[in-house]
Formats: C-alpha cells, sequence, structure tokens
C-alpha cells in the first residue's frame, strides 16, 4: 500500500532545502566508479595529499568560471584538515555537490521572496504573543543601528545573512523585539551548504576538535560565511560513522537529519514483517514521545513484535531511543527485526533507504521531496567525479 508522505515542516529558513566510518573517509577510484556507474565508496590504502596538492586538487574540480577558486579551496581544504577527514576525490565532490545544489557555490545566496516571509514570521510571531499589530508596526518604525527604519532594512533584505543582522538588531535593541522573537533568531540555516545554526553550536560542544578560526561575534555568523558553511557543512554531512555503502543516503540525511535513511531501513523490514504500512521517514518515536503508551506507529508496531523477538516493550523502547546513534542498526530490536524480514522475504535487505519525506518550508516553491533531493546531489556527486576522471 502507498503511504502519503509525511510532510517535514522546517523552521523560517531550513537548508533545502541534514558509508565509510568517520575518519577512514571515503574513497574510491574515479575512473573505475565513473566507468562501472557504481555509487558505492571502495575504501582504499592511499596516503593524504600534501596541503598544497590538497587545495590545488579542489581548484580543479571547482567550477572553472567560479570567482575567487583559491579562496574557496582554501576554507574546504582547511574543513577536511580541521575535522580529519581525508580530501579525498570522493568526499570533495560530495561537499561540492551539495554546495551546488543548495546554493549555487554562493557563501550568502539570495532567497527570493525573503522580505515577504521576514514580515510574515513577525506577523507570526506576534499574534502567537498576542502583540497588537499597531505595536509591532511602530517597532519596525523605529530606526536602526545603520539609520534605515527596521521596515526599510526587511524591505530591502535578499539574504539570509542581512536577515539575520536584522534581527539580531530588533532583539537587542528594541523592547518589543525580545517578547517577538524571545531571543530567538527565526534565520536557522545559512553558508553555502545551508547548514543549520542548532547543528553547529551542537557540533562545537559535543566534538574535541577547535574550530579553525576565531570566532568573529559568535558561531551564528561563522555559519554565514564561507569558511565556517563549509566547515560545518562537511562535518554534518561526513563526520559521522553510518553503515552506508553509497553516498547517496549520506545525502538524505543531510537533507533531513542523521540516520535517516538508516532508520527508514528499518521501518522498511518492520513494516514486511509486521505487515502495518509505514511511512518511510526515519522518525523511529513520534515527537515528544515519553515511553509507556506507544505514541507513534513505527513504535506501536514494534511492540507488536515483542513475543517474536523475544524482546520485552521497555527493551524495545530503550533500542527505539538509540534511533539516533551510530549503533542502532547493531542492536538486538534493528538484527532480529531484520532477520524475520530477510527469512520472510527470501533475500537480503538494504540496511538504508531513502526516507519518503515531502519537504516543506516558505523558501520551497514546488512540490519536493528527500528523494529528489538526495538523488540530485548525487546526480551532481557522480558528474564531479566524471569531470575528475576526463582531466
Amino acid at each position: 500500500m502507498d503511504m502519503p508522505l509525511p510532510v517535514r515542516c522546517d523552521a523560517l529558513l531550513p537548508g533545502l532545502v541534514s558509508g565509510a566510518v568517520r575518519r577512514c573517509g571515503l574513497v574510491l577510484t574515479p575512473v573505475a566508479l565513473w566507468l562501472a556507474g557504481c555509487a558505492t565508496p571502495i575504501s582504499v590504502a592511499t596516503s593524504p595529499p600534501r596541503p598544497d596538492e590538497g587545495r590545488a586538487q579542489i581548484v580543479r574540480l571547482l567550477p572553472t568560471a567560479l570567482p575567487d577558486r583559491a579562496g574557496w579551496a582554501a576554507d574546504l581544504y582547511a574543513a577536511f584538515a580541521a575535522l580529519e577527514i581525508p580530501a579525498t576525490t570522493a568526499n570533495v565532490c560530495a561537499v561540492l555537490a551539495v554546495a551546488e545544489q543548495e546554493s549555487g557555490y554562493r557563501a550568502d545566496p539570495s532567497v527570493p521572496g525573503l522580505a515577504v516571509i521576514a514580515r510574515q514570521e513577525i506577523e507570526q510571531r506576534a499574534a502567537r504573543a498576542g502583540v497588537p499589530g499597531l505595536a509591532v508596526q511602530a517597532a519596525l518604525a523605529l530606526h536602526s543601528p545603520d539609520g534605515r527604519s527596521y521596515r526599510e532594512r526587511i524591505d530591502a533584505v535578499t539574504t539570509e545573512r542581512e536577515l539575520s543582522e536584522i534581527f539580531e538588531d530588533f532583539i537587542g535593541m528594541v523592547p518589543l523585539g525580545r517578547t517577538l522573537l524571545a531571543d530567538s533568531n527565526p534565520v536557522r540555516t545559512g553558508g553555502p551548504m545551508q547548514v543549520g545554526v542548532t547543528f553547529a553550536q551542537i557540533h562545537l560542544q559535543t566534538h574535541a576538535y577547535p574550530y579553525p578560526y576565531p570566532v568573529q561575534g559568535s558561531i551564528r555568523h561563522e555559519v554565514l560565511t564561507r569558511r565556517g558553511g563549509l566547515y560545518f557543512g562537511v562535518a554534518h554531512l561526513l563526520d559521522y560513522e553510518a553503515p552506508y555503502d553509497r553516498l547517496l543516503y549520506r545525502f538524505a540525511d543531510f537533507n533531513v537529519g542523521r540516520y535517516a535513511s538508516r532508520n527508514a531501513g528499518f521501518q522498511n523490514a518492520l513494516s514486511l514483517v509486521t505487515g502495518t504500512p509505514l511511512v518511510l521517514d526515519g522518525d523511529l518515536l513520534a515527537p515528544g514521545s515519553l515511553g509507556g503508551a506507544a505514541s507513534g506507529s513505527t513504535e506501536a508496531a514494534a511492540y507488536a513484535l515483542a513475543g517474536r523477538i523475544d524482546m520485552s516493550v521497555a527493551q524495545i523502547r530503550r533500542d527505539l531511543e538509540k534511533g539516533e546513534q551510530a549503533g542502532f542498526d547493531r542492536t538486538r530490536l534493528s538484527e532480529r527485526v531484520r532477520a524475520l524480514a530477510e527469512r520472510l522475504d527470501q533475500r537480503a535487505l538494504p540496511l538504508a533507504v531513502l526516507p519518503r519525506i515531502t519537504l516543506q518550508s516558505p523558501k520551497i516553491r514546488r512540490k519536493l521531496s528527500t528523494q529528489w533531493f538526495a538523488r540530485r546531489v548525487d546526480e551532481r556527486w557522480q558528474r564531479c567525479l566524471a569531470r575528475d576522471a576526463l582531466r
């Protein structure tokens, strides 16, 4: 049975829209990969290039018409080096494919209709806070630090970086700004790879690698720059362990969240075993689920198998809670469900499948999905490899 695609409602300005083991890298022979039409990474023992060689390699892979190719190469190589991820052709092409898809290689891409989106966000927040419209208009008429009113700056805004700066001024200098925005800048993503600000902040708190640049103002500001956007983009795409044999699944994870493809593979197996039609969205637990009675279809389907897989409901719940961790595919729940599904289907099932999620945000003006995004990026990745093979 075909199930309707779930809708992933992102923040005001979400990124379009978020394998090999980390540190081992994704290394393959571009010529063989291109000729064979295969997208499976192959681990090969290889010496990392010297910094000058690595930067020169990236320059060759960048579009010839791109301004400041040397600057792009320097920032990207610095990101790989700081994160201790090999700057292989496959890895570099993966990052470039995402940057091309997300921003067309623009560090601060313009967004059509951004002023309208910003005004709508302010109006919605005012309505939720019970702030009268006249009070909002009066606040927007105040002069900002650059001499223009906030309304004038918003009407002229074209990029997320500009809008983020306006909101920061508004929060910090207008009493009503704090009431409306509650210290939360609605611009959540930015930079050439459209990385989430929250991801960047959490990454720095949970990883031992120091950010390789002096922070100018805040991590939010760094995400909205080329160097910061590339650094956190590389981290988001490659700096985690996942049981993927194709970068395609990392591209899908980049769009909607780490491990979404692996978790969708588990949902696929669970649906086959239980006969329950499940939406393959990668969400193993419903948002806000606190345990006890099942609050989501995936959770309920897993509980129904308790007797067949010799696990208690509490044990199943504990394994489902590992759905955002690297080792979920090695849990008892995942292994037993997969074994049942493969016995029933009489074939090996994929560890990962592309999540079926419809993307929705103010920036998206047509029907798009995670499957579409991942495949588009994968096509760009393969073209990058092919260009390198022909050089």
